[in-house]
């Protein structure tokens, strides 16, 4: 028995045990851990947490092969989908057997059909709404990157099996790529939290200084010495960073970095085209008799800035066929600073003002404002726990992160739900004063808890023959909710407070049912006046709610 994939086979037992609503209902045991086992790979390989991974899973008939689906945002006319399909072994934890080749196969098979627009497939209902918004998506011009994880609780697929793939991926260019990913990868970003004490040879000249009780040493390093530094603790020395790694085959900036290597006219001015790394640790050692290539001996080693460059060094050089043109003359900077673990403020500034090649997730920069503080506080006082921070997580309906809060407060009280659910990344971004100016803990509550019924409803529907839009509407019905329950208790937003919240609340839950048929009456009737009596097709319905075309009937 293998160590990793009994631990991995532990953990799906208490999946199943602790959180059966997550798992496809009525399936026998071994379809619970296979489902349980694509949950987790899921949240692992994502980053995200499982009952966000739960909205993904896909598993089930008419599913065409993909067991989970996760859209992302779109970016500078691209967007990303990853699809996961999971094959577990319930009965073999040795973690020997390959990767099925008719798995492999359907997965090919998969995307030459799945994202076509005009291409008819049977599926469920719980994919169906997922494929035909990123076809809506096509259709506007969005361009798709597509990444197929296939998991297993065993080994890679076979050699032949990685003819197909590799045969797959040169058809479709770098929009298409496939990984691997099974027992041990997930034990091994599991382990990641463990200290990376290390060395580093560095190449020339160096300069090194004290200031403020801090120390900083600025030299040059290769891009060999990047790639072993990688090879041997990947991610582990990504820790800090508040970005990861985007992806060779889904960033500019990333394929830049690869061709500016693989160019042999470029490779050796490779040091003067890269903004550099950043890395800190607890402290640094070197050989201050030497003049030139320092080994400097690193504790706590963590890359704040320049991981993306550090990857993508570590993919290109990977590449078999680049090996004999190797770029033996390229090198990076490398700026290290050695800080106390009492500066992780200070640490949270650096990764602010270096990071810079792409665009970052704000939420955790945003987390020491003076805004998020005083709803921190104020949440507290309401009998729930406010979580500024991403690294902090949720757990349980208590808990509140501020993404959520976001969100919510975006789609109903400022009206813009198509801004809320497309426009993530700016939450904290270009949206953040709009989102959490003025915004107190009563508002960001009530927002909150009207968005997760809704949310809720969407998820297990109680009423019999739910609309075709609902997958769409959520935003939309919560921005209706929250107007209508303010108007039935003849309260304005400014007036919702710490003294209020309960009597709303009570009115809410009161009139739950009733309000939600409401709200989606007026969808349906705002529907009718943009489309007739016609049909409706998912793509439409997928694009209309994206564009924001009914706000101004239901705002009339």
């Amino acid at each position: 028995m293998n160590i990793n994939a009994s631990i991995i086979d532990q953990r799906i037992n208490g999946i199943i045990e602790d959180h059966p609503e997550w798992l496809p209902e009525g399936s026998d045991l071994d379809k619970k851990k296979s489902a349980a086992f694509t949950l987790l790979c899921i949240a692992t390989a994502l980053d995200i947490s499982m009952e966000e991974s739960a909205e993904l899973l896909t598993d089930g008939g008419q599913d065409a092969g993909v067991d989970g689906l996760h859209v992302g945002e779109v970016e500078d006319g691209e967007f990303m989908i990853t699809i996961f399909q999971g094959k577990y072994k319930v009965k073999d934890l040795s973690g020997a057997a390959n990767f099925p080749e008719n798995g492999v196969q359907k997965a090919i098979n998969t995307i030459q059909v799945l994202f076509d627009p005009a291409r008819k497939v049977a599926l469920n209902k719980r994919i169906e709404p997922k494929i035909e918004e990123i076809r809506s998506l096509i259709r506007d011009a969005y361009i798709p990157t597509v990444r197929v994880i296939l998991c297993n609780n065993g080994a890679s697929w076979t050699t032949e099996a990685q003819r197909w793939l590799t045969d797959a991926e040169k058809s479709y260019g770098d929009k298409v790529n496939f990984a691997h990913f099974n027992h041990d990868s997930i034990v091994k970003i599991l382990q990641r939290s463990k200290s990376v004490d290390t060395q580093l040879v560095l190449n020339g000249k160096a300069i090194v200084e004290d200031m403020n009780f801090l120390r900083v040493l600025i030299g040059r390093i290769s891009v060999q010495e990047i790639h072993r530094l990688f090879t041997q603790h990947g991610d582990k020395l990504l820790e800090r960073n508040i970005r990861r790694y985007l992806g060779l085959h889904s960033n500019r900036v990333n394929l830049a970095i690869h061709e500016t290597l693989t160019d042999p006219r470029k490779s050796d001015k490779f040091y003067f085209y890269n903004n550099g790394i950043t890395v800190v640790c607890d402290k640094f050692d070197y050989n201050a008799f030497q003049k030139e290539d320092y080994q400097v001996q690193v504790k706590n080693m963590q890359v704040i800035n320049g991981g993306q460059t550090c990857r993508t060094i570590q993919e290109t050089l990977n590449d078999s066929t680049l090996q004999s043109t190797s770029p033996e003359s390229a090198y990076v900077m490398i700026r290290i600073y050695q800080l106390a673990e009492t500066e992780k403020d200070f640490v949270r500034d650096i990764t602010c003002a270096t990071n810079s090649q792409n665009p970052v997730d704000l939420r955790d920069l945003k987390s020491n404002d003076e805004l998020q503080k005083q709803l921190e506080m104020g949440i507290q006082d309401l009998g729930y726990t406010y979580k500024r921070q991403r690294e902090e997580g949720s757990g349980g309906s208590s808990v509140i992160t501020s993404s959520i809060v976001a969100e919510s407060v975006l789609a109903i009280w400022r009206a813009k739900p198509h801004q809320a659910k497309f426009r993530r990344k700016e939450h904290f971004g270009k949206l953040y004063q709009e989102v959490f100016d003025s915004l107190n803990a009563a508002q960001a509550l009530l927002a909150v808890l009207i968005f997760r019924a809704v949310e809720n409803e969407r998820k297990r529907p109680t009423q019999a023959n739910p609309a075709d839009f609902l997958p769409y509407a959520s935003h939309y019905i919560s921005m209706l909710i929250g107007r209508n329950l303010l108007q039935n208790q003849k309260i304005a937003y400014k007036d919702i407070s710490h003294r209020n919240i309960k009597t709303l609340l009570d009115a809410f839950e009161a009139q739950q049912v009733e309000q939600h048929q409401q709200a989606t009456a007026e969808i349906k009737k705002a529907l009718l006046a943009c489309y007739g009596d016609r049909p409706i097709s998912l793509q439409q319905l997928s694009a209309t709610f994206r564009r924001g075309d009914l706000l101004e009937m239901l705002s009339i």
